[in-house]
Protein backbone atom coordinates (compact mmCIF):
# COMPACT_ATOMS: atom_id res chain seq x y z
CA UNK A 1 0.00 0.00 0.00
CA UNK A 2 1.60 3.24 -0.86
CA UNK A 3 2.17 5.31 2.25
CA UNK A 4 1.72 9.38 2.00
CA UNK A 5 5.16 9.81 2.23
CA UNK A 6 5.49 8.17 -1.04
CA UNK A 7 2.68 10.61 -2.63
CA UNK A 8 3.79 13.64 -0.55
CA UNK A 9 7.02 12.94 -2.34
CA UNK A 10 5.89 12.31 -5.77
CA UNK A 11 3.59 15.46 -5.20
CA UNK A 12 6.91 17.62 -4.72
CA UNK A 13 8.63 16.06 -7.78
CA UNK A 14 6.27 16.65 -10.36
CA UNK A 15 5.50 19.85 -9.31
CA UNK A 16 3.49 22.15 -11.72
CA UNK A 17 4.06 20.11 -15.10
CA UNK A 18 5.66 16.95 -14.54
CA UNK A 19 2.82 13.69 -14.74
CA UNK A 20 2.83 11.44 -12.13
CA UNK A 21 2.09 7.16 -12.78
CA UNK A 22 2.60 7.09 -16.09
CA UNK A 23 3.19 4.03 -18.03
CA UNK A 24 5.99 3.31 -19.59
CA UNK A 25 6.60 0.36 -21.26
CA UNK A 26 6.14 -2.64 -18.81
CA UNK A 27 6.77 -0.25 -16.33
CA UNK A 28 4.84 2.57 -14.26
CA UNK A 29 6.83 5.73 -13.30
CA UNK A 30 6.42 7.81 -10.02
CA UNK A 31 7.30 10.99 -12.05
CA UNK A 32 7.99 11.73 -15.69
CA UNK A 33 9.62 14.88 -15.95
CA UNK A 34 10.45 15.92 -19.49
CA UNK A 35 12.95 13.29 -20.56
CA UNK A 36 13.35 12.41 -17.03
CA UNK A 37 11.78 9.58 -15.19
CA UNK A 38 11.75 10.12 -11.41
CA UNK A 39 11.88 6.56 -9.02
CA UNK A 40 10.60 7.33 -5.26
CA UNK A 41 12.12 4.37 -3.32
CA UNK A 42 11.82 4.10 0.04
CA UNK A 43 12.43 0.49 0.20
CA UNK A 44 15.18 -1.70 -1.07
CA UNK A 45 16.71 0.05 -4.00
CA UNK A 46 17.49 -4.31 -4.70
CA UNK A 47 13.93 -3.72 -5.72
CA UNK A 48 14.67 -1.92 -8.51
CA UNK A 49 17.82 -2.66 -9.58
CA UNK A 50 16.81 -4.06 -12.81
CA UNK A 51 13.99 -1.51 -13.45
CA UNK A 52 16.41 1.14 -13.36
CA UNK A 53 19.23 -0.57 -15.37
CA UNK A 54 16.80 -1.11 -18.38
CA UNK A 55 15.11 2.40 -18.27
CA UNK A 56 18.88 3.87 -18.04
CA UNK A 57 18.91 2.06 -21.53
CA UNK A 58 16.87 4.66 -23.30
CA UNK A 59 16.48 7.52 -20.48
CA UNK A 60 17.85 9.88 -18.09
CA UNK A 61 16.80 8.57 -14.55
CA UNK A 62 16.53 9.74 -10.88
CA UNK A 63 16.12 7.47 -7.64
CA UNK A 64 15.05 9.15 -4.93
CA UNK A 65 15.93 7.77 -2.09
CA UNK A 66 13.79 9.31 1.17
CA UNK A 67 16.07 8.36 4.63
CA UNK A 68 14.05 8.96 7.74
CA UNK A 69 15.72 11.22 10.04
CA UNK A 70 13.41 12.16 12.76
CA UNK A 71 10.11 10.05 13.38
CA UNK A 72 7.55 11.01 15.84
CA UNK A 73 5.55 7.98 16.31
CA UNK A 74 1.62 7.76 16.92
CA UNK A 75 0.19 4.69 18.28
CA UNK A 76 -3.21 4.23 18.18
CA UNK A 77 -5.25 1.94 20.93
CA UNK A 78 -6.44 -0.23 18.27
CA UNK A 79 -6.92 -0.03 14.14
CA UNK A 80 -8.57 3.17 13.77
CA UNK A 81 -9.07 3.63 17.32
CA UNK A 82 -8.13 6.60 19.45
CA UNK A 83 -4.10 7.87 19.63
CA UNK A 84 -3.15 6.13 22.61
CA UNK A 85 0.72 7.48 22.72
CA UNK A 86 2.52 10.17 20.72
CA UNK A 87 6.60 10.20 21.30
CA UNK A 88 9.77 11.08 19.31
CA UNK A 89 11.71 7.59 18.07
CA UNK A 90 15.25 7.35 19.14
CA UNK A 91 16.35 6.06 15.81
CA UNK A 92 17.19 8.31 13.55
CA UNK A 93 18.65 7.73 10.15
CA UNK A 94 21.55 9.42 8.35
CA UNK A 95 23.14 10.00 4.91
CA UNK A 96 25.04 7.72 5.49
CA UNK A 97 22.35 5.08 6.20
CA UNK A 98 21.93 5.29 1.99
CA UNK A 99 25.14 2.68 2.11
CA UNK A 100 22.86 0.15 3.51
CA UNK A 101 21.44 0.01 0.66
CA UNK A 102 23.68 1.01 -2.05
CA UNK A 103 25.19 -2.02 -1.68
CA UNK A 104 22.99 -3.86 -3.46
CA UNK A 105 22.94 -0.93 -6.06
CA UNK A 106 26.50 -0.60 -7.48
CA UNK A 107 26.47 -2.36 -10.26
CA UNK A 108 24.15 0.04 -11.56
CA UNK A 109 25.53 3.26 -9.70
CA UNK A 110 27.22 5.02 -11.18
CA UNK A 111 25.94 5.40 -14.65
CA UNK A 112 25.79 8.65 -17.26
CA UNK A 113 22.29 9.17 -16.92
CA UNK A 114 21.51 8.43 -13.61
CA UNK A 115 21.16 10.90 -10.58
CA UNK A 116 20.54 9.28 -6.69
CA UNK A 117 18.73 11.73 -4.73
CA UNK A 118 18.90 11.19 -1.19
CA UNK A 119 16.16 13.22 0.58
CA UNK A 120 16.78 13.43 4.69
CA UNK A 121 13.02 13.50 5.84
CA UNK A 122 11.23 13.83 9.13
CA UNK A 123 7.87 12.08 9.65
CA UNK A 124 5.03 10.68 11.74
CA UNK A 125 4.60 6.98 12.08
CA UNK A 126 1.10 6.01 12.52
CA UNK A 127 1.17 2.51 14.52
CA UNK A 128 -1.60 0.31 15.94
CA UNK A 129 -1.05 -3.13 17.73
CA UNK A 130 -0.31 -6.54 15.94
CA UNK A 131 -3.10 -9.49 15.68
CA UNK A 132 -2.27 -12.58 17.20
CA UNK A 133 -0.57 -14.81 19.91
CA UNK A 134 2.37 -13.38 19.14
CA UNK A 135 1.16 -10.15 21.36
CA UNK A 136 1.46 -11.92 24.56
CA UNK A 137 5.31 -12.81 23.56
CA UNK A 138 6.51 -9.72 21.56
CA UNK A 139 6.68 -6.40 23.21
CA UNK A 140 6.94 -4.29 19.52
CA UNK A 141 4.24 -6.00 17.69
CA UNK A 142 2.50 -3.14 15.81
CA UNK A 143 1.33 -2.49 12.54
CA UNK A 144 2.59 0.18 10.51
CA UNK A 145 -0.60 1.94 9.25
CA UNK A 146 0.92 4.99 7.67
CA UNK A 147 4.29 7.21 7.16
CA UNK A 148 3.23 11.00 6.27
CA UNK A 149 5.80 13.70 6.06
CA UNK A 150 6.27 15.99 8.21
CA UNK A 151 9.64 18.16 6.70
CA UNK A 152 12.03 17.73 4.22
CA UNK A 153 15.35 18.59 6.43
CA UNK A 154 17.95 18.03 3.06
CA UNK A 155 18.44 16.44 -0.44
CA UNK A 156 22.19 15.35 -1.33
CA UNK A 157 22.66 14.62 -5.52
CA UNK A 158 24.52 11.98 -6.32
CA UNK A 159 26.09 11.31 -9.79
CA UNK A 160 29.59 9.81 -9.78
CA UNK A 161 31.98 7.97 -7.46
CA UNK A 162 33.53 11.49 -6.90
CA UNK A 163 30.07 12.47 -5.37
CA UNK A 164 30.62 9.40 -3.01
CA UNK A 165 34.19 10.30 -1.89
CA UNK A 166 33.47 13.41 -1.66
CA UNK A 167 31.86 12.76 1.59
CA UNK A 168 35.03 11.69 3.69
CA UNK A 169 36.93 14.19 5.42
CA UNK A 170 40.01 15.86 4.06
CA UNK A 171 42.12 14.33 7.01
CA UNK A 172 41.59 10.88 6.17
CA UNK A 173 44.90 9.06 6.35
CA UNK A 174 46.14 7.48 2.84
CA UNK A 175 45.89 4.78 2.76
CA UNK A 176 43.20 3.98 5.18
CA UNK A 177 41.42 0.75 6.38
CA UNK A 178 37.91 0.56 7.29
CA UNK A 179 38.56 1.38 11.49
CA UNK A 180 40.36 4.84 10.16
CA UNK A 181 36.89 5.36 8.27
CA UNK A 182 34.63 4.72 10.94
CA UNK A 183 36.90 7.43 12.91
CA UNK A 184 36.76 9.80 10.39
CA UNK A 185 32.79 9.70 9.53
CA UNK A 186 31.92 9.49 13.20
CA UNK A 187 29.71 5.78 12.55
CA UNK A 188 30.54 2.41 13.63
CA UNK A 189 33.33 0.40 12.10
CA UNK A 190 30.56 -2.21 10.80
CA UNK A 191 29.44 0.71 8.84
CA UNK A 192 32.24 1.76 7.28
CA UNK A 193 32.88 -1.21 6.36
CA UNK A 194 29.66 -0.58 3.72
CA UNK A 195 30.90 2.35 2.71
CA UNK A 196 34.44 1.24 1.71
CA UNK A 197 33.16 -1.73 -0.29
CA UNK A 198 30.77 0.79 -1.90
CA UNK A 199 33.56 2.86 -2.83
CA UNK A 200 35.15 0.12 -4.06
CA UNK A 201 32.62 -1.40 -5.88
CA UNK A 202 31.11 2.32 -7.52
CA UNK A 203 35.26 3.32 -8.27
CA UNK A 204 35.56 5.49 -5.63
CA UNK A 205 38.58 3.91 -4.14
CA UNK A 206 40.74 1.40 -4.90
CA UNK A 207 42.08 -1.89 -2.82
CA UNK A 208 46.12 -0.67 -2.36
CA UNK A 209 47.00 -3.75 0.09
CA UNK A 210 46.69 -4.86 3.59
CA UNK A 211 47.84 -3.73 7.29
CA UNK A 212 47.09 -7.27 8.65
CA UNK A 213 43.60 -8.42 8.01
CA UNK A 214 43.16 -4.67 7.11
CA UNK A 215 42.22 -4.18 3.51
CA UNK A 216 43.84 -0.50 2.70
CA UNK A 217 42.01 1.57 0.35
CA UNK A 218 43.38 5.00 -1.33
CA UNK A 219 40.21 7.32 -2.58
CA UNK A 220 40.73 7.17 -6.87
CA UNK A 221 39.22 11.09 -6.71
CA UNK A 222 41.99 12.13 -5.15
CA UNK A 223 45.54 11.16 -5.14
CA UNK A 224 47.47 10.43 -1.99
CA UNK A 225 49.79 12.68 -1.56
CA UNK A 226 47.40 15.48 -1.92
CA UNK A 227 45.27 14.45 0.36
CA UNK A 228 48.21 13.82 2.78
CA UNK A 229 49.23 17.76 2.24
CA UNK A 230 45.78 18.48 3.17
CA UNK A 231 45.64 16.92 5.90
CA UNK A 232 48.78 18.67 7.29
Amino acid sequence: METSLHRELKRIYAGADAQSEVRHGKYRIDVVDGDELVEIQHGSLAAIRDKVRELLETHAVRVVKPIIAGKLLVKRSRKQGPVAERRRSPKQGTLFSLFDELVYFTKVFPHPRLTLEVVLVDVEEWRYPGRGRRRRYRKNDFVIEDQKLCQVLSTHRFRTAADLAALVPTHLPAPFHSGQLADALGVLRPVAQRIAYCFRETGAARLVGKQGNALLYELAAAPAAKRRRKAA
